[in-house]
């Protein structure tokens, strides 16, 4: 499985790079508002700056909601850096947009999915990932994790190459049912992969490591 972190902030960026196992970013409008970024200018500029922390795909969201503008929009953001993956909503228009970028050679991120048949449609498009919306689904009573096994075996089973990028994870318990059913991409809150370290029995096995070598050296003193 892939990891990605799913924010529009440099320092945590830079920290979950740090960590050695970090392979992309991912963003949409509402983490950029969060930065206090705004307008295409500004987004496409930290787009270039997140671009330079990581070798890895960063998925940039398009604004527009039109075929047109939407295409215009994708070509503009791909040709920013080498690693921009457009990033494209599941509706009529976007299928369509992702359809005209991918035989361009251009890559996209078909997001904002919610069922097996937006997912299907992308694919068959030609999106480079879908992203399902793990935590979204969970909110209104529904299986969000189910819905990452459900496309996973169904792309397996016809063969597309579509990777499924499982989004809106919320805790790390998220990451590991994600993994279990196959997800080829996690895109996470930093605290979230972060927590993957966490267990009592290491801090409490690594403090008994250190309190024995102390006492020991202490009675070689």
């Amino acid at each position: 499985m892939k990891f990605f972190v799913d924010t529009a902030n440099l320092e945590q960026i830079k920290e979950a790079n740090a960590l050695g196992v970090l392979d992309g970013v991912t963003t949409n409008p509402s983490l950029m508002a969060k930065e206090g970024i705004a307008g295409d200018k500004a987004c496409r500029e930290h787009y270039l700056r997140i671009c330079q922390i990581v070798n890895g795909d960063v998925s940039a969201e398009v604004l527009s909601t039109t075929y047109e503008d939407m295409v215009k929009e994708g070509r503009e953001l791909a040709a920013l850096h080498k690693n921009i993956v457009v990033k494209v909503p599941a509706t009529e228009d976007g299928i369509k947009t992702v359809r005209t970028l991918s035989s361009e050679g251009i890559r996209t991120n078909c997001t904002l999915i919610f069922n097996l048949g937006q997912a299907l449609l992308a694919a068959k498009a030609g999106a480079t990932y879908v992203s399902p919306f793990v935590g979204r689904v969970d909110d209104i009573s529904g299986d969000g994790v189910g819905l990452i096994g459900q496309i996973v075996n169904v792309f397996r089973y016809y063969g597309f190459r579509t990777e499924v990028l499982a989004a809106s994870i919320r805790h790390t318990r998220h990451i590991i049912e994600c993994l279990e059913v196959g997800a080829d991409v996690a895109t996470c809150p930093l605290a979230a992969i972060k927590g993957l370290l966490k267990h009592p029995l290491t801090d409490s096995g690594l403090a008994a490591f250190i309190a024995d070598q102390k006492r020991v050296a202490e009675a070689h003193k």
